[in-house]
């Protein structure tokens, strides 16, 4: 059963959509300003960054095998789901006024897509989506180690595996295993690509996983999923122009598919470092890192092979410790632990290490301070932050302070391409202290557009207000400009003048961006402000996430989507009796919906029955109600009208809200 489920959609484009619609019709983006070029132009210099080494660009080719004859990847339905050339546009170019060289400079190297040969029974399918798919060769078959995010993309990467790799004689080899790094959908959404539920369920293919792994990878997005989900058009773009004056990717990789998202459970929990299996001959020891790049997440060191799995824990970036999306603020001194100690266990005898995201290194001298220089990097954000919040300095003069070592701060895999030291210490403050800075001033202050008012008010009015910005926009001041006009903007959303200097200024910030996601907030920002709405149109279809809700993750969000004004003064109360015969009863009471396992209420005003996934349906308004019943989705006893005023009072969140103006 298939179910276009629009509100969940923009739950699951809250971390991941792909391809783009273009900006067709829209005012066209301008070039860069002579104050970017200059910028741009000195920044490699003033990192201490050597445009000379090009042993990224060597490790990244190599073991190229092949790559796709028709770069479009599509379901079969026949839409595009990703084109592996979209990025084309980069390669063999010198870095354009518009971009960032230093973004630009992995971009490339993020465009080398196919698939590669890391060692003998090691290939890696890279390109194919944000992410990579790891295939490792057993006696038998293949372990395959995060199949992307859609089916669509993770079995066109391993039919090509197939037609390379493969002999006619020995046929193609089975999946004996899917092993799951973590819970993020970049890294399980493809599972049915590369293998069948009924394979699983037969015990032929196995499903290994980190220990809570299915409720993080279910529960991440549902609860702020509608908010998560507009603000990731801003971060990744998906909707928005690929090209020298769109997005050049998210630095962490290219762009998102948009395919079927899918999920299999494990049939394997792994809970302890040091736990090992043997599967088909290969034999893998784990180690637990949660709470790092995710909630759930391991590493996994391959014996025979000498190779280490970082998983997404040491990629060729600076990660982000707080994403733009929006999410739980992850722990830098738990990811620095979590890196020394794979130094301590592995560092010794691993010759090759890949990751989930980027390219292999090679060289156990080379991997050894790779670990070492993004462990003392972690660290170093985390104490200095911590040092600085101790003298009493605020999130954002901690961001402008903070400054990396020089040693740090020159390594090509250390640069802040997805996450950022600005807002990587804020994210640290944030974590540590929360959202007050402590300055009364702070605790109560006005919302945005009553403050906007009077921001303009004071400085004698927006024109006023317009021509200071223009004076800073014209020294090449565009962090200014862009504090100041969106005041005006609150203020007056219709001020054409300042939308487009504001705009303008967004655009330019967006150029000089060395973080992907940094310059795809600006650019989209600026497009919404000269165009109106970016929408993304993408429709994502996966009953498997549904399906491996929770009944606490549905009635979790029945309560969130509960509106109180339309709830007032009701008093309703159910019991729903699922598949097992396993009552739940909720109501709702003072404007709250309330939920108990396994205690029914005493004098309910009705009593569902029916499976946990067709109760999802209709709790989470995806089936109307009167079809449900009209199909035999569901059965209800008792006052059916009550159930139907229930749902009446929940929310159907609008994925389109305003964010760069009232």
């Amino acid at each position: 059963m298939k179910i276009k489920i629009n509100y969940f959609a923009a739950m699951l484009l809250a971390m991941f959509a792909g391809g783009g619609i273009g900006a067709q019709g829209a005012e066209q983006p301008k070039k860069a300003t002579s104050h970017t070029i200059e910028y741009n132009q000195k920044f490699l210099g003033a990192h201490g960054l050597d445009e000379n080494d090009k042993q990224d660009f060597q490790d990244a080719e190599k073991g190229f095998m092949a790559t796709l004859k028709d770069p479009n990847i599509k379901n079969k339905e026949g839409r595009t789901v990703f084109d592996i050339s979209s990025f084309d546009f980069t390669k063999d170019k010198p870095a354009p006024d518009t971009v960032n060289p230093s973004l630009w400079r992995v971009s490339q190297l993020n465009a080398k897509s196919g698939l590669f040969k890391v060692m003998d029974g090691i290939y890696q399918i890279r390109g194919f989506d944000l992410s990579n798919m790891t295939i490792i060769e057993g006696k038998e078959g293949l372990i395959i180690i995060d199949p992307l995010i859609s089916e669509e993309t993770a079995k066109a990467g391993l039919d090509l595996y197939y037609r390379e790799v493969e002999q006619p004689e020995t046929g193609k080899r089975p999946v004996k295993a899917v092993v799951y790094t973590h819970s993020h959908v970049d890294h399980f959404g493809g599972v049915k690509g590369v293998a069948s539920e009924q394979d699983v369920k037969s015990g032929k293919t196995q499903i290994l996983a980190p220990e809570g792994f299915l409720k993080e990878a279910v529960s991440e997005n549902v609860y702020a999923g509608n908010a998560m989900g507009r603000r990731s058009t801003y971060m990744y773009a998906a909707p928005f122009n690929k090209g020298p004056e769109g997005t050049v990717g998210s630095g962490l990789g290219t762009a998102s598919s948009s395919g079927t998202i899918t999920v299999i459970p494990p049939t394997d929990t792994i809970t302890k470092t040091g736990e090992t299996r043997t599967i088909d001959g290969v034999e893998m020891e784990f180690m637990m890192a949660p709470g790092t790049e995710a909630p759930s997440e391991m590493l996994m060191y391959f014996p025979q092979f000498k190779a280490l799995c970082s998983a997404e824990d040491a990629t060729h970036t600076m990660h982000n410790l707080y994403t733009l999306r929006g999410a739980k603020v992850r722990d830098a001194s738990n990811w620095w632990k979590a890196l020394d100690e794979a130094i301590q266990r592995y560092g010794d005898k691993t010759e090759v290490l890949f990751a989930q995201h980027h390219w292999p290194r090679w060289g156990k001298e080379r991997i050894s301070q790779f670990l070492a220089k993004e462990r003392n990097g972690y660290k170093y954000m985390h104490d200095q932050t911590l040092n600085l919040i101790n003298k009493g300095y605020t999130p954002v003069e901690i961001a402008e302070m903070i400054k990396l070592p020089p040693e740090i701060d020159k390594q090509w895999y250390f640069r802040g391409y997805y996450g950022t030291l600005n807002h990587n210490a804020k994210a640290i403050y944030q974590r540590y202290m929360g959202w007050y800075d402590g300055n009364p001033a702070n605790l109560y202050a006005l919302p945005p557009v009553e403050a906007a008012k009077r921001y303009v008010e004071l400085a004698g009015g927006a024109d006023k207000m317009i021509d200071n910005a223009q004076k800073a926009f014209d020294q090449g001041d565009y962090r200014w400009t862009a504090e100041v006009l969106k005041h005006v903007v609150f203020a007056d959303p219709q001020n054409s003048k300042a939308r487009n200097l504001a705009a303008d200024a967004l655009e330019q910030l967006g150029y000089q961006a060395e973080s992907g996601p940094w310059r795809n907030e600006f650019l989209v920002g600026a497009y919404e402000l000269r165009n109106g709405l970016l929408k993304n149109p993408l429709d994502l279809v996966s009953t498997d996430i549904l399906s491996n809700l929770t009944p606490e993750m549905l009635f979790d969000y029945m309560g969130i989507s509960m509106n109180s004004e339309k709830s007032k003064g009701k008093k309703l109360s159910f019991n729903w009796i699922d598949q097992n015969g396993k009552p739940y009863g909720f109501w709702l009471e003072d404007e709250v919906l309330m939920y108990r396992e396994g205690k029914p209420v005493e004098h309910p005003d009705a009593v569902i029955t029916g499976d946990k996934f067709n109760f999802t349906l209709i709790a989470m308004q995806a089936v109307p109600l009167k079809e449900a019943l009209d199909k035999g989705m569901i059965k209800i006893e008792g006052n059916t009208d009550k159930f139907k005023e229930l749902i009446g009072c929940m929310d159907k969140f609008n994925g389109n809200f305003n964010i760069i103006e009232p």
